[in-house]
């Protein structure tokens, strides 16, 4: 057998060896990266087949390394050392392979991707320069002005500078090309294709710079001829001041002065006739590189200033026959001027007169001296009028000098001048009449326009919903003012005659009257007014009688609301909290009946039907505010009723444990021994799923400490510590008491108890994972032994387990409140719902990866903690379907039935859970032999004592 094993190792050895050679070889063949394109990828496919081979190498190892274990265990010591040089220098083969194999392959597929982007930067390079010849082969094109070639000039300019800036990439390109060629030695990249390519871009530089060279003579000849035609506009225009300055000067200089002005600018315009010569000829040389239609407009240009030029001559001429007619009526026009002169002085004494008798005084006048200033200033107005006939005769001397060639502004300035004295003294008279008649009307008249006035603000102080008692005293007041005013004017009845006539007087004495009976009218309604208002005080007191104690009572339930909202510290303060709350709404909707009451004083008051509206406000906002704390109450008390419920369940299921091992370890008598040991297995049997309900307990307390005061949540810890320290002993007690039995009892019956156990522990649902193939289970046994490829996938599904699990702690520490936030909570629970399959199908690749491991404590804990998981999610999503569903209907969760209705919703999927573990319970004796008599006994898997028989029915 031992020579058998070492045959075998140095078998595989051989082979192994003889397999790494050849690859060698082919590698060796294959380590170039000379030749053609199509060589290259041929020997970077080869490559990537001996890559692909390399896993048969790594399988090869594999073997070697199990037959050598084999072989070093039935080996002496003194060939050890023989089988370990071997294994040893067949390592480093390996490694060399993989090395050779890896350093190959990178190598010519780094070759191959260097030139795949060699040849795409070059064809992207000869797509450019195609481009750009297209560019620029087309001629020239004349454009229609300067601005035009300037932009022609720019495009060339840019086109320039691109070809310009391509010669970096065309370095980079040879440099690559180079490169390139060192590696591979292809024809396309050898020192003739560079060429090509430098040669191709110096054309195509070449092109761009004759063209940026033609446009910019162009554009600059342009330049030149505008810059010319600039110049001869601006002598143009400056010819053409001079010229109107010369004609403007009508009181600066003679007519000697002016004439000889215009010989020199006579001789300046026949100077510009030269200069419009050169410019033509400069039009010419410009118009061979111009379009036709801009050559036209050249053309036309030129042409304006032609006759621009022709017109100035003809102006001068005009303008110099004109000044030798204005010599000869130069002696008419002073003596016309100081005729004109003499009687404007005249008529400004007559005005200055009649101006100074128009003095009206100064201080208060009586009606008297009202009408005797009127009477003057009607006699003022007919003089005036006596004296149009001058101003007249002065408009007709103006006209006059207006014929001759001479500045008449100060003759004109000083006619004007003396018709604006006529016309102020005129204004001035009349606006004094009218002044004065304005003041006897008004002193007249202003009861009467007083009253007009007074009338409308008294109809909208009695339009006013609600109008103040001051206002209406102190409209009867000015009411009874009004009574005397109105009174005294109609016994004024002749000053009234003498003043605006007898008809204009009676009318007036008409409106007086109208007015005392419109007056009478309005006294009676403010007395009305002032009765009601008065009315309307005394119920404004009631109300406020009534509205101080609502707001009182308002603010006693928000202070009690805000003592609510401290956390409790047991059970029975939470319950006592919301029998609170529910007594403040009781008293916040008795509130709201005062509040009905009260609000019907106020239907004809907009102020105190405003601070209804928002008494009314308040309390629905703490209306609103009560029921969201009444909903989380309920829901601290439901999480804690649950959790105390399920921790008592534990609890007892503990303490009647202990009392059942107790009783069996107190039981004497080694007959008794196997049923003993079966009933305590059967024990055994139900601490997984009490280890998930133990896990459940310490999740709903986390669930009551994040809603409970410091105290309680000290409370609780305590409690679960001490059911955490109560679980783990029983569990000690109970796995030390099955191991004392089992090593006290024949070794046959311990096999055969044994392989009942593992028979009833693999057929469990809850644990079906571990049934592994036998075969796979070889398979993988052969595929090596090393330690660390069996932990990592045990320590990856931890990491995805641990972040899942603190994913659901961090959705279940919150408390959604409306809609919006509940539907957002129950989506969150589905996602992670979502991916319980994705951590089942990690969970089963564990296990048949790792069938080793399958029955280690890591690997236990980890299926406990997964099936928590899943069962603490499972309640979960429960529990936020329940609260949907309400939710859905309208229905707020509230009193006792309603408490107890989502606690059994809560609790029925772990109901179902034990009671399906139950009945997979019962059918545990069916995983042992056929014809048994345990089948029929009811008693099968309890802890009384019975006969036990393992054969065929005796009957």
């Amino acid at each position: 057998m031992t020579q058998q094993l070492q045959d075998e190792f140095d078998s595989s050895v051989e082979n192994a060896e003889a397999w790494m050679k050849a690859i060698q070889e082919r590698l060796r063949i294959n380590d170039n990266t000379k030749g053609p394109r199509s060589a290259l990828e041929a020997r970077l496919r080869e490559t990537e087949k001996i890559r692909a081979l390399e896993p048969e190498g790594s399988l090869k190892m594999d073997l070697i390394l199990v037959k050598a274990d084999a072989a070093l265990r039935s080996i002496g010591e003194d060939k050890k050392h023989e089988v370990l040089s071997k294994l040893k220098d067949i390592k480093a083969l390996w490694e060399e392979t993989a090395i050779y194999i890896t350093h190959c392959h990178s190598r010519i597929e780094w070759v191959w991707l260097h030139w795949s982007e060699y040849l795409k930067a070059q064809d992207e390079f000869y797509t450019w320069i195609h481009n750009m010849r297209v560019t620029l082969e087309p001629d020239i094109e004349l454009q229609l002005g300067l601005k035009e070639k300037q932009w022609q000039l720019s495009h060339a300019q840019v086109l320039q500078n691109d070809v310009l800036n391509q010669s970096v990439l065309l370095e980079r390109l040879l440099e690559e090309a180079a490169s390139l060629f060192s590696r591979i030695g292809d024809p396309s990249v050898d020192e003739d294709a560079q060429k090509k390519m430098r040669v191709e871009y110096e054309g195509v530089k070449q092109e761009a710079q004759n063209r940026v060279k033609l446009l910019e003579m162009i554009t600059k000849e342009h330049e030149q001829y505008s810059a010319s035609v600039n110049q001869f506009q601006s002598w143009l225009n400056g010819v053409t001041e001079r010229l109107n300055c010369c004609i403007g000067e009508a009181t600066k200089s003679s007519a000697e002065d002016k004439l000889k002005a215009l010989k020199e600018i006579a001789k300046d315009i026949r100077s510009g006739g030269k200069k419009w010569k050169h410019l033509e000829n400069q039009c010419a040389e410009v118009i061979q590189n111009t379009s036709p239609l801009g050559a036209a407009r050249l053309k036309d240009e030129l042409e304006e200033l032609r006759k621009a030029l022709e017109k100035l001559k003809l102006l001068t001429s005009g303008e110099e026959e004109r000044l030798l007619k204005i010599q000869e009526s130069e002696s008419a026009y002073e003596s016309q001027a100081r005729q004109l002169e003499a009687d404007i002085e005249k008529l400004r004494k007559d005005l200055q007169r009649l101006e100074n008798d128009l003095d009206p005084g100064e201080g208060e006048k009586t009606e008297e001296e009202f009408v005797t200033l009127w009477r003057k200033c009607n006699a003022t107005r007919a003089a005036l009028a006596a004296e149009e006939s001058k101003i007249e005769r002065l408009k007709a001397q103006l006209k006059e000098l207006l014929r001759f060639s001479k500045d008449v502004q100060p003759h004109a300035e000083s006619v004007v001048s003396a018709i604006h004295q006529y016309q102020s003294v005129r204004g001035k008279t009349s606006k004094m009449s009218t002044d004065t008649e304005a003041q006897l009307r008004r002193l007249i008249q202003n009861p009467l326009q007083s009253f007009e006035q007074w009338k409308p603000s008294v109809q909208m102080l009695l339009e006013a919903p609600e109008p103040e008692l001051a206002h209406i005293e102190a409209a009867l007041a000015e009411s009874s003012q009004f009574k005397e005013k109105l009174m005294t004017l109609q016994l004024k009845k002749d000053l009234l005659n003498n003043v605006l006539g007898e008809e204009r007087a009676e009318s007036l004495l008409q409106e007086v009257a109208e007015a005392s009976k419109e007056r009478e009218i309005l006294h009676k309604s403010l007395l009305q007014s002032k009765t009601k208002l008065q009315n309307l005080i005394l119920q404004h007191k009631n109300f406020d009688a009534g509205f101080a104690p609502l707001q009182k009572k308002l603010s006693a339930i928000k202070a009690k609301l805000d003592l609510e909202k401290e956390p409790q510290p047991d059970l029975l303060g939470k319950k006592t909290q919301l029998q609170r709350l529910q007594m403040i709404q009781d008293d916040l909707a008795e509130l709201a009946v005062h509040m009905e009451e009260v609000e019907k004083l106020v239907q004809s008051n907009t102020t105190h039907r405003h601070e209804m509206n928002q008494l009314s406000s308040d309390s629905q906002a703490l209306k609103r505010s009560l029921e969201m704390m009444i909903q989380q109450s309920e829901d601290h008390v439901q999480k804690h009723w649950v959790y105390n419920d399920k921790l008592s369940d534990l609890q007892q299921w503990i303490s009647i444990t202990r009392e059942k091992i107790d009783s069996c370890q107190d039981a004497d008598g080694e007959q008794n021994t196997e049923g003993r040991l079966e009933d305590l297995e059967r024990l055994l049997a139900e601490f997984p799923d009490k280890e998930i309900q133990l896990h459940l307990v310490e999740a709903h307390g986390q669930l009551v400490m994040e809603n409970s005061s410091p105290e309680e949540t000290a409370h609780v810890q305590a409690e679960l510590d001490q059911l955490k320290e109560s679980w783990k002993s029983l569990k000690e007690m109970a796995t030390g008491l099955l191991k004392k039995w089992q090593l006290s009892r024949p070794v046959a019956a311990k096999k055969k108890k044994s392989a009942f156990v593992d028979s009833r522990w693999t057929s469990r649902p809850a644990f079906h994972l571990f049934d592994v193939d036998p075969n796979h289970q070889k398979e993988k046994m052969g595929e090596g032994q090393s330690t660390s490829t069996h932990l990592k996938p045990l320590h990856d599904f931890e990491e995805w387990l641990r972040g899942e699990n603190t994913e659901l702690t961090k959705i279940l520490a919150g408390t959604p409140s409306s809609a919006e936030e509940i539907k957002a909570h129950q989506s969150k629970l589905e996602e992670l719902q979502s991916r319980v399959p994705h951590g089942q199908h990690l969970f089963e690749d564990l296990l048949h990866l790792h069938p080793v491991i399958g029955n280690s404590e890591g690997l236990e804990d980890l299926r406990y903690r997964w099936m928590l998981y899943k069962s603490k999610l499972r309640e979960s999503v429960t529990s936020a379907v329940e609260r949907e569903s309400f939710k859905m209907h309208g229905r707020r969760p509230g009193g006792v039935c309603s408490f107890l209705h989502r606690v059994c919703r809560a609790a029925l999927p772990l109901q179902l859970l034990l009671l399906l573990l139950l009945l997979l319970a019962f059918l545990l004796p069916l995983a042992e032999e056929t014809h048994s008599c345990t089948l029929a006994n009811n008693f099968a898997r309890s802890f009384k004592l019975m006969l036990r028989y393992e054969g065929p029915p005796p009957t």
